[in-house]
């Protein structure tokens, strides 16, 4: 599931919404604008062409044709007129108009043609039409200016919106922040209560719960890790008693007798037990979050002690070949007690599914990964999905609780420890493979010639 952020959810969705909100104001206010200032234009170009009309039919008398009424200062933007006659001559105009009249139809009203905008006043007792035009280069200008006005600054003001809204929101989330910072250490072998935050109302509860639930853990895990410890005191002293007792009386009874015999299968039996215990035992701590401490060690000597204690049991044959690679510390962070249940189960594991005669070999990585292989039919693909599970079996033959894995893989979990299972060993047909590697491991290598 792909992962968004609250943050910038609140952020994008406030800023389309305001900033559509903008632009559809500014389109309107520009509309707006444009009508308004047409419609002023308009109206100042029809009060000047019935001023010049009232004009005309008091002062024009007799006939006149093409004079030129020179204005100081006129320009292309100036407004032009023409006086016009019955016949459609231009009897006056301004410097700035056509010769011929604007329009060839003169109506009352408002026409365009593609220089002026024209107005052609209603006619009066003379003779004489006026028609006054208004150059397209300046209302078009002022039409641009106008409407500039009124949206430059709402755009102008669109990244500051933006980055108000930015700061508005991040700051207004800063606590959920400290909140989810907080809630992220959590676990890892921390279960200490969230401190005060100064929380806002509506995230008061969360820290509540989370530090009601941090508590039950604890509590929990405490109970859980205090039962495992007692029970194996408790399990362990009992069998190997019992163990003790059935040694001696195998002592008593003839070693071929059949007394001798099933007193050897009750030792074989009561040594299994005692082996199924411990697997349970360990099953149960690593469940209930044995390997959360972080703290840091060596790992490369918790696997040099693994290595030489179990090489010295024999085991039809079967020993451990360890490479360290020219590599002298691995220092990792996590519970050195959990890493050694961990890695005496995967060694446990190999040593009792590998073919007689044949070595586990033990490899150390450049990069601090710890690879562990040992011969033997190659596992299925299914088999080989279910094998972390608790009480499955590679179906080796071999005697065992099916809990060596189940308890490596938890642990490995809870360390962050990347577990990987193979079979086939690359390029063979046969073998079992499994590889570890520790986050942030810090590798350190043998001086040459050490």
């Amino acid at each position: 599931m792909k992962r968004w952020s609250l943050a910038a959810r609140i952020v994008s969705s406030v800023l389309s919404v305001v900033m559509l909100s903008l632009v559809t104001l500014s389109i309107a206010v520009a509309g707006f604008t444009r009508y308004e200032i047409t419609e002023r234009l308009d109206n100042s170009l029809q009060e000047v062409s019935e001023r010049l009309q009232a004009t005309i039919a008091t002062q024009l008398h007799g006939p006149q044709s093409g004079t030129v009424a020179w204005v100081p200062d006129v320009g292309p933007r100036t407004l032009a007129y023409q006086v016009v006659d019955r016949a459609g001559h231009v009897v006056l105009r301004s410097q700035n108009a056509p010769v011929r009249p604007f329009v060839p139809d003169i109506h009352t009203g408002f026409a365009d043609t593609p220089l002026f905008r024209v107005y052609i006043a209603a006619p009066t007792t003379t003779a004489y039409r006026v028609l006054v035009g208004e150059p397209t280069l300046h209302r078009r200008g002022a039409l641009l200016r106008a409407t500039a006005i009124a949206i430059v600054p709402i755009l102008v003001f669109l990244p500051v919106i933006w980055v108000l809204v930015r700061l508005i929101v991040r700051r207004a989330l800063r606590p959920l922040g400290r909140l989810h910072d907080e809630m992220q250490v959590r676990g890892s072998g921390n279960l200490r209560p969230i401190a005060s935050l100064d929380l806002p109302v509506e995230l008061v509860p969360i820290q509540h719960a989370v530090n009601t639930l941090l508590s039950r853990l604890e509590t929990a895990l405490s109970t859980e890790r205090a039962f495992a410890a007692s029970a194996a005191h408790e399990l362990r002293n009992p069998l190997g008693a019992l163990l003790a007792q059935v040694q001696m009386l195998g002592r008593m009874v003839p070693a071929q007798s059949e007394a001798g015999k099933r007193v050897d299968i009750i030792a074989e039996r009561t040594r299994r037990l005692a082996r199924s215990v411990e697997k349970l035992l360990q099953f149960s701590r690593a469940s209930s979050g044995i390997a959360f401490r972080r703290n840091r060690f060596d790992l490369l000597t918790v696997l040099h002690v693994l290595v030489d204690d179990l090489g010295h049991i024999p085991r039809d044959g079967r020993n451990i070949v360890m490479k360290t690679n020219g590599i002298s510390h691995i220092f990792v962070h996590g519970d050195m007690d959990a890493t050694g249940i961990m890695l005496r189960n995967l060694l446990e594991n190999a040593l009792l599914h590998g073919s007689p005669g044949t070595a586990v070999h033990v490899a150390v990585t450049p990069d601090g990964g710890i690879d562990i292989t040992n011969d033997c039919p190659a596992l299925a693909p299914d088999m080989l999905a279910r094998l972390t599970s608790p009480f499955v079996r590679g179906g080796t033959g071999a005697h065992g609780s099916g809990l060596g894995l189940a308890i490596a893989n938890n642990i490995a979990t809870q360390m962050d420890v990347s577990f990987r299972l193979c079979s086939p060993l690359a390029g063979t047909g046969r073998g079992f493979g499994i590889f570890l590697a520790f986050p942030d491991a810090e590798i350190t290598s043998a001086p040459e010639g050490a």
